[in-house]
């Protein structure tokens, strides 16, 4: 059973990078010390362990699951119990049973977060993760993009209807900044996050930059020491914990 502070990762549409936040901002979490779980709830577009490149999968004892653990995160999520890549073709309350089944049938331990990594928009899990964890807090993950944030903005205020504190809105894909360069170069326009936190009457927690990935140091979507991101997110992460205390 879940026991901990449970943080919602959401998002309105695909594409904003939610699941790449999801895994580095656990990740940073579990490096201030904290004991941290990441639930990847994107049934339909599991990424969790390609990100992490997890190859394990979870073992059982006394029939309850004991979680993959990678960079000091406890992991579960659909694409463990999978074959190659399948689709999963499921309706709406097969849906319902994953999310309990992940709540109550694994061996958490004790935790201090609990990230979920939900699927965009504002579908059947996102129904179903209100019910069974409805203690649950928000973050809302978009790119600059007016549209992305206009869609965005239904599910934070999906969250508040369900009466979720929406910690506050992650602007990623900020802008691009070349190395050994001060020019920033904003793809994806301006203001969007800022615009977005003010709709949904909270703060916004972070703009992150698009970083191009070291192939020599880092591997999936995980950013290393040293580079800007692994400094944004370890910001976010003590940003986070604050307003949870």
């Amino acid at each position: 059973m879940l026991s901990g502070n449970v943080i919602a990762i959401t998002s309105g549409k695909g594409g904003v990078g939610k699941s790449t936040v999801s895994v580095n901002l656990a990740i940073a979490l579990s490096r201030m010390g904290k004991n941290v779980a990441l639930i990847d709830l994107d049934i339909y577009g599991f990424s969790v362990p390609k990100i992490m490149n997890l190859e394990n999968r979870p073992k059982t004892f006394n029939g309850k699951i004991i979680p993959v653990e990678s960079h000091g995160v406890k992991v579960m999520s659909m694409g463990f119990l999978i074959k190659n890549n399948e689709p999963v073709v499921w309706r709406g309350p097969m849906l319902g049973k994953m999310v309990e089944h992940f709540s109550k049938d694994v061996m958490w331990g004790e935790l201090d977060y609990i990230l979920l990594d939900m699927p965009p928009g504002t579908g059947d899990v996102a129904l179903d993760m209100h019910h069974f964890i409805p203690e649950s807090k928000e973050i809302i993950v978009t790119t600059p993009h007016q549209t992305a944030t206009h869609v965005a903005e239904r599910a934070g205020t999906m969250a508040l209807k369900a009466k979720h504190e929406v910690l506050g809105v992650v602007e990623n894909m900020s802008f691009f900044q070349p190395r050994d360069s001060d020019k920033q170069y904003y793809l994806f326009g301006k203001g969007g996050g800022a615009d977005l936190a003010d709709a949904l009457h909270t703060s916004l927690l972070a703009q992150l930059p698009i970083e191009e990935l070291d192939e020599e140091t880092e591997t999936g979507g995980i950013y290393e020491e040293g580079s800007s991101l692994y400094r944004h997110f370890d910001q976010l992460a003590e940003k986070v914990d604050s307003l949870i205390k």
